[in-house]
């Protein structure tokens, strides 16, 4: 009997790709999203179909859905597809993706006779109740920010799909063993420093929202599915814990789970706490590098976005695992961050979206972005006929291992810049020097395609609006890392080559 066919648009993000793994022995998948299966580090199986789309772009998705249409339709589709980012700002992002982008998934969906359309909407779409008071399956999305508003056209929208059944999941804020949530990790990162600031916390710090470990998702939408037939046409369900987290609660745990004892909290009042924001926001503008904390925060000081979820618990026959909720994973978060410091900032800055980073994360940033481009660009010169005198021993190789090749290039120099740590990557020349000097590559090909590829990258750099002031920083933190990495080839070539060298090198 064939598995059931199901849709996760978003495939790339934190939520989908947890998705996938959950998910990959029970359906057949088929992974929408805008990067690429191997670049964001999606599981890979025989159950995984990717399609890489823009879901605004109407006309690849409808490329897209021509195929599923065509191979067997599908059973479910889970739309997490969306932008979210914390700057506050009103980006066109969030109306190019989460308005026409999701009406153009619901408009292909009317050919695929699907049984259920999850929709991902949010608690954070909802306003804050007042005191007192909690949220519940019927309360409105009236949330004022833009993510809320357009997380509400989202969920009206599905009123002017009545052909497709569907229901709506408002989610709480989702974390992981190694955070992955932008404001708790720079909570985290704060309170854990040694920074002036590191035991200050805003309001009364009772500001307070609902936290959920991401692999809740994957039990939560099986019952969704499993009792697909009991649910009515766009009906909410919350996946939540029907608790709420403190600011000034977490400042315990963290601190009790970090140096062994609790801390004093210094509490600053919402109003001084405001000015302090402001006054930082605007030291940033002119420095160009904004803090995480952006005026836009202060209003939901001291406000606690609790919900009730015991309606939907009952509907579903499920509810949150209590080692799974945020007091009992914080010391495996905090742990993590000790033990394997890169990687946790490395996930956590992955999450920050389009936050202002530094200038190095920018740059690994927006090499990610564009490198399918720069990969491509490579292989054609390097494969080109122009260049057989340059690179006879490369024009041998087929292409994919090549592409495989270079991918394990970039990666290394990608993490050499994030982490500001160049001996990464000359570490790993060191090693591509020896190797290819056995394979019999000459120095001039292997240092030329080297360059090549940092030539590559500055071109494309120097072409994106976003690094119009990282011209300094490309040359320090990308050049300058590959021309180490080229030192450190040549010396293997004349230590174990014994190859002679003319002064063009």
């Amino acid at each position: 009997m064939a598995l059931p066919r199901l849709i996760i648009t978003g495939s790339s993000g934190f939520i989908g790709r947890h998705l996938l793994d959950a998910f990959k022995e029970d359906f057949r998948i088929v992974g929408l999203a805008r990067r690429s299966q191997l670049h964001c580090g999606a599981p890979v199986h025989n159950n995984i179909t990717w399609y890489q789309v823009d879901i605004a772009d109407r006309k690849a998705l409808a490329t897209a859905f021509r195929y599923l249409r065509e191979s067997g339709g599908a059973d479910y589709l889970i739309h997490l597809a969306a932008h979210y980012d914390f700057t506050g700002d009103n980006h066109p992002e969030y109306w190019r993706t989460n308005v026409e982008g999701m009406r153009n998934v619901l408009e292909e969906c009317r050919g695929l006779t699907i049984k259920r359309f999850i929709f991902s909407s949010s608690l954070a779409a909802c306003a804050f109740p007042k005191p007192g008071a909690v949220l519940t399956e019927a309360s409105p999305p009236d949330g004022e920010h833009v993510y809320a508003v357009t997380k509400r056209i989202g969920e009206e929208m599905l009123a002017e799909f009545e052909d497709v059944p569907s229901c709506i999941m408002r989610l709480a804020a989702l974390f992981s063993d190694w955070c992955e949530y932008p404001p708790l990790y720079f909570f985290l990162e704060t309170w854990l420093s040694d920074l002036w600031n590191n035991r200050i916390i805003g309001g009364r710090g009772v500001t307070a929202i609902p936290y959920m470990h991401v692999r809740e998702m994957g039990p939560f939408i099986r019952r969704i599915i499993e009792r697909n037939g009991e649910l009515a046409q766009r009906e909410v369900l919350i996946a939540s814990p029907s608790e709420t987290l403190s600011h000034r609660a977490l400042f315990d745990l963290a601190a009790i789970d970090y140096y062994g004892q609790r801390r004093r909290a210094v509490l600053v009042p919402k109003t001084l706490a405001g000015i302090g924001v402001w006054g930082r926001d605007l030291l940033g503008r002119a420095l160009g590098n904004r803090p995480f904390e952006r005026p836009w925060m202060i209003k939901y000081l001291d406000t606690n976005l609790l919900a009730d979820a015991a309606p939907t618990y009952r509907r579903l026959g499920w509810r949150p695992r209590k080692r799974l909720l945020l007091q009992r994973r914080l010391p495996f978060m905090i742990e993590h961050r000790k033990m394997d410091p890169n990687e946790w900032h490395r996930l956590n800055r992955a999450a920050l979206k389009e936050v202002h980073l530094r200038a190095n994360l920018r740059i690994n940033r927006l090499l990610e972005k564009h490198l399918e481009g720069i990969c491509t660009a490579y292989l054609d010169q390097i494969l080109s006929p122009g260049s057989a005198s340059r690179f006879p021993s490369y024009q041998n190789v087929p292409r994919d291992v090549l592409e495989w090749r270079f991918m394990i290039l970039l990666r290394h120099l990608q993490s050499s810049i994030r982490t500001r740590d160049r001996g990464l990557f000359t570490t790993y020349c060191r090693d591509l020097a020896e190797k290819r000097l056995m394979q019999g590559f000459g120095v001039r090909e292997v240092v030329g395609a080297l360059l090549m590829i940092n030539a590559i990258c500055v071109e494309v750099l120097r072409g994106e609006p976003e690094a119009e002031d990282l011209a300094a920083s490309i040359h320090d933190h990308l050049s300058m890392t590959v021309q180490f990495g080229c030192d450190q080839i040549l010396e293997i070539y004349e230590e174990v080559g014994g190859e002679e060298l003319d002064e063009e090198y």
